[in-house]
């Protein structure tokens, strides 16, 4: 997905969060619910976030430097996986603790229409936001099932926008529920009871994005249709006998590095290999136009197995549990 799109949802959500925390806070003071005031503090965590998230952006599109050979796009998990340590931290934490708080030492809520017309209006305002995410998503998605999309999407800014305007709504509708409730039955502790519920919820989109993050910060490779396109291309190639091994890793969600171990025709010379292997990167690149950095190494059939054998013996990092040598292909 374009950075451009990324920004426009990180600005939309920005720009909801800040006018929904404000009024939150201010309703949460004047009335003295600790739903309403988790629900402040939630709309305070989710637009630093999105500051963190925008920091993320720039810092990620900033370009290779002898200390980052691959560049900066490692950065934008990083900060994903800052951003959900603050939504479990902040946001969750804070929550669950003061409306345990409430629980014990329940108070009634002054002027709760002030609180119903505040949560109204951020329900709306939420909505709008989550929108706008949720249109992004959709173009990305392209008809794949949601869920599918979001473990094989390798862009989390739009994804993790979507989720905190998710919670956000669920905990606006606690809220108001809990509020409701609360004033309807004479039962205070039922506001403390919501502001626990609102930090549940928190936590629980925390490890999601907080397990999602952390895959793309550790090494993910290419989705499947892109790994399996790159091997098709590589088996194809006139000047190639075999491929040995094939490896890709995300550094940004539009930069991948791609490795492979390529078993050559033994008649081409050194200047056949070296047009075999400018015809092939370009034609990877033209394919998958995200792919950065190609390395390509050559070697034979049996070396690469017996190499690879070796390192599997002895338990070594490159080792695979798929690794399991393909005889190359047989020339008629």
């Amino acid at each position: 997905m374009a950075a451009s799109t990324s920004k426009n949802v990180i600005f939309a959500a920005l720009a909801g969060n800040t006018a929904i925390a404000v009024t939150k806070f201010g309703a949460a003071l004047f009335t003295g619910s600790a739903a309403m005031m988790s629900e402040a503090i939630h709309s305070t965590v989710d637009t630093g976030n999105q500051i963190i998230l925008l920091i993320g952006l720039k810092r990620a599109a900033r370009p290779a430097s002898e200390t980052h050979p691959f560049g900066h796009g490692l950065q934008l998990y990083f900060y994903t996986f800052v951003v959900a340590v603050l939504i479990f931290g902040v946001g969750a934490v804070v929550s669950i603790l003061h409306g345990v708080e409430r629980i014990r030492s329940p108070e009634a809520i002054d002027n709760p229409w002030v609180n119903y017309i505040i949560l109204g209006l951020s329900i709306c305002f939420e909505g709008a936001s989550w929108f706008v995410a949720f249109k992004a998503f959709n173009q990305e998605r392209a008809g794949r099932p949601i869920l599918h999309t979001i473990r094989s999407s390798k862009d989390p800014t739009v994804f993790t926008v979507l989720f905190e305007d998710t919670a956000a709504l669920a905990g606006l509708v606690v809220a108001f529920v809990g509020v409701v409730a609360s004033h309807l039955l004479n039962l205070p502790l039922l506001d403390g009871v919501a502001s626990v519920i609102i930090g549940l919820i928190l936590a629980v989109t925390a490890g999601f994005l907080a397990f999602e993050s952390q895959s793309l910060l550790t090494g993910e490779a290419a989705d499947p249709d892109t790994r399996h396109g790159i091997e098709a291309i590589a088996r194809e190639e006139p000047g190639v006998d075999g491929l040995n091994d094939a490896r890709t890793m995300h550094f940004g969600p539009n930069e991948i590095l791609v490795a492979l171990s390529l078993d050559f025709r033994n008649d081409l010379t050194a200047a056949d290999v070296e047009d075999t292997v400018a015809r092939l990167e370009h034609r990877l690149r033209a394919a998958f136009p995200q792919i950065g950095r190609i390395y390509v190494e050559a070697q034979s059939f049996a070396s690469h197995a017996a190499v690879r054998q070796a390192v599997i013996a002895g338990g070594g990092a490159g080792a695979l549990v798929s690794d399991v040598p393909v005889p190359p292909r047989q020339t008629p």
